[in-house]
């Protein structure tokens, strides 16, 4: 139930899974594809009681990442229908001094915006500025790579409401 996400394609029921969506973005950033799903479970559920339809579905996020993006992609097809908008403003400086960094996410579906932000502390220091090392060396790569995958792994099976907060909806 935490890994999977519904919509509507022409009032049609389409159901992704964390998996699906992390074969179709190439497994490279999973714990991007994990955010952009935790948030729009947050987000989807205070617009609406029942699946949106996909394509009716406008986002504006701070987050730039391609796993996040691919993700949004996937599940609403807002990527290719211009209906994405990332606008680094809306966030903080980063997730770790100036929370909530680039995890905004707002979601606009038949007039109404729900706004959902990360809560403090589920994403690692360590993370962030390892991936903000712009020279890693091999064992700082390997390093990285470990926490994209310890992240998606520690926060799939939790209820999305846990790691994001409505903030306006």
């Amino acid at each position: 139930m935490h890994d999977t996400i519904t919509v509507l394609e022409n009032g049609k029921e389409l159901t992704f899974s964390f998996n699906d969506i992390n074969d179709y973005h190439g497994r490279g950033f999973p714990g991007g594809v994990v955010h952009a799903l935790k948030a729009m479970q947050a987000g989807f559920a205070a617009l609406s009681d029942q699946p949106l339809e996909r394509r009716e579905i406008s986002i504006v996020t701070a987050f730039p990442g391609p796993g996040g993006r691919d993700c949004m992609e996937m599940v609403t097809r807002c990527v290719i229908d211009n209906r994405l908008t990332v606008d680094r403003s809306i966030g903080g400086k980063d997730v770790i001094t100036d929370c909530p960094g680039p995890y905004v996410w707002r979601f606009t579906y038949c007039g109404k915006t729900a706004e959902v932000k990360i809560r403090p502390g589920y994403v690692l220091e360590e993370f962030v500025t390892l991936g903000a090392k712009p020279d890693k060396t091999p064992e700082e790569i390997e390093r990285h790579e470990y926490l994209k995958s310890e992240m998606a792994n520690r926060l799939l099976p939790l209820p999305a409401s846990d790691i994001y907060e409505l903030t306006a909806g």
